[in-house]
């Protein structure tokens, strides 16, 4: 598994906490710098499974 991967998935849950206790005390900064963290975690979470998947075609090759 690529590390970006797993530091994707680390961000996207980081950022869910975060906008959980932004909509809980009312702080829309908050709330949106939790959706940011998501959505850069899930497209980091992305590459790692493209840079993965290219790994995985270029020892079926061999």
């Amino acid at each position: 598994m690529d590390q970006d991967r797993i530091e994707g998935s680390a961000r996207t849950l980081g950022g869910r906490v975060k906008e959980f206790f932004g909509r809980m005390f009312g702080d829309s900064k908050l709330r949106a710098e939790g959706k940011m963290d998501q959505a850069g975690g899930r497209i980091q979470n992305t590459v790692g499974g493209l840079k993965d998947s290219l790994r995985d075609g270029d020892r079926r090759r061999s």
